[in-house]
């Protein structure tokens, strides 16, 4: 199985890199033949999508979405997945996903730490944005945790940094490719 991290000059690919490869997968830079493309995250949106849009990442994703061919983001690969985020003044996602993004109003801001989702146990989070789409399918602490939409699956958390449960959802992720 051969998975392409979709990089866009910041962002946490070293450490999903990293546990991808614990999972026995190959990392490819070809999103558009690879098994699963993963949209990581980590940085602000503006910069995220110019890098994606540089990189070609952009239409190789959104080809990949119409063929129906499996997408993963996380964190900030989850916002960008949606139509718009209020990050940064406002910028268009890659609106595979219905939805936008916007900056979290209770709580702690930046929300960091291990929380529950659902029933499911604790992952790590870090973000100040979150994703509000009808397409939720888990949520922690009223924030959405899960988005999955045709091919697209998203997590609010960071599954690479989250233990043994990170790495079983991370092997839930790599199953989308084998359906």
């Amino acid at each position: 199985m051969n998975v392409a991290i979709c990089g866009y000059g910041a962002g946490n690919v070293r450490s999903v890199e990293i546990a991808f490869r614990r999972l026995g997968a190959e990392i490819t830079t070809d999103v558009t033949a690879a098994d699963l493309a993963v949209l990581p995250g980590v940085g602000s949106a503006a910069a995220a999508m110019a890098g994606l849009r540089e990189r070609g990442h952009d239409a190789a994703l959104r080809e990949r979405f119409d063929a129906g061919r499996p997408i993963f983001g996380i964190c900030l690969g989850l916002q960008l997945a949606l139509e718009w985020t209020e990050e940064d003044g406002g910028v268009d996602g890659l609106g595979l996903v219905a939805g936008r993004s916007a900056r979290l109003q209770e709580g702690r801001v930046p929300r960091m730490g291990w929380a529950e989702v659902d029933d499911r146990g604790a992952f790590y989070f870090a973000h100040s944005y979150a994703a509000e789409t009808p397409h939720a399918t888990a949520w922690s602490e009223g924030v959405v945790a899960e988005a999955r939409y045709g091919s697209f699956l998203g997590c609010q958390f960071h599954p690479e940094k989250s233990g043994a449960l990170g790495a079983l959802y991370l092997e839930e992720a790599l199953s989308l490719s084998r359906v």
